[in-house]
């Protein structure tokens, strides 16, 4: 992927600041007094709840925070600091870019989600950033309930040049993924990037159809897919967990995507996620734009969480 741009990085502080403003007003709520006390403690970790970091890693930010500072004078900024600090150690090991394997041919990506949370547009994207950087990619539209989705994939098929495998609507999703590893094959592709249906109100339906394209791309190639990215949707807070506990239930879900940062106060279950399933964050999202999807800097975010500068 390409190097994180300065107006991007702008774009994620300015999206992160509904989380921000609501974690570091918490925090500015709980120091009415000097000293981090046990009550100061209860309400800071309260205010890390309230930004979605989730009940778990909250209390262990606040245990870290009780065994550097407990009984001491504290100030606003030391504490956001201090969480900035520990917050980025739990993102680290989850920041890792995803990279395309050059000795697949094609590279197959199986994007999974539910409807809306921005999977269709985030394979256009990562489409972009890699026909860009000179691979050669194949987009396989294989939601093929929603007409819309085939749609959608096919214009950002025309914005980056890359070839759509496309059926009619209602047309058997697990052929289509065949067909298009086979035409992947044949024009010597760097990348595959197959669409996939979210109605998890029909979860025994989408488990079968998900497990179905993936017996069916095995009979090509036994190790596809070679990456099966979940995208989640920042706005849904918590109810994140319950979707990443669902799609590793249906699919070897290999790395995450969030989208959607700039439009809620929610940011904060990133971390959550990344505390509780160590899960890779490969890229996030802060827009509609064809550059605003990039990688995930753990060091970046956890500061602009807590409304410092990176």
């Amino acid at each position: 992927m390409n190097e994180t741009s300065s107006g991007w990085l702008s774009r994620l502080r300015s999206g992160l600041s509904r989380t921000s403003d609501k974690l570091t007003g918490g925090i500015s709520a709980a120091l009415s007094r000097r000293t981090l006390d046990a009550a100061m403690l209860d309400e800071l970790e309260e205010a890390l709840i309230g930004a979605d970091l989730g009940v778990t890693t909250s209390a262990k930010l606040s245990t870290a925070l009780a065994d550097e500072k407990f009984d001491k004078e504290v100030s606003d900024t030391e504490i956001r600091e201090a969480l900035a600090s520990n917050i980025a150690d739990i993102l680290r090991p989850v920041a890792i870019p995803l990279e395309v394997d050059s000795s697949r041919k094609p590279h197959v990506i199986l994007v999974v989600g539910v409807n809306g949370s921005g999977k269709t547009t985030t394979i256009g994207k990562l489409a972009k950033i890699w026909a860009n950087s000179g691979k050669s990619v194949v987009l396989a539209a294989g939601d093929t309930f929603r007409a819309a989705a085939v749609e959608q994939l096919k214009i950002w098929g025309e914005r980056t040049g890359c070839p759509v495998i496309a059926r009619d609507t209602g047309s058997d999703a697990a052929g289509l993924a065949f067909d298009a590893l086979e035409q992947a094959r044949a024009e010597n592709a760097d990348v595959l990037l197959i669409d996939t249906a979210g109605r998890l109100q029909n979860r025994e339906d989408l488990m079968g159809e998900l497990s179905k394209i993936i017996r069916v791309l095995q009979k090509l190639d036994p190790e596809a897919p070679h990456s099966c990215l979940l995208v989640l949707d920042a706005t849904v807070g918590q109810n994140a967990h319950s979707q990443v506990e669902t799609f590793k239930e249906m699919t070897d879900v290999s790395g995450l995507v969030m989208t959607k940062l700039d439009g809620t106060a929610r940011g904060g279950v990133v971390v959550a996620l990344a505390e509780r399933f160590g899960l890779p964050v490969h890229a996030v999202g802060v827009g509609e734009g064809e550059d605003d999807l990039q990688p995930f800097n753990a060091e970046f975010f956890a500061r602009n969480l807590l409304g410092l500068n990176a």
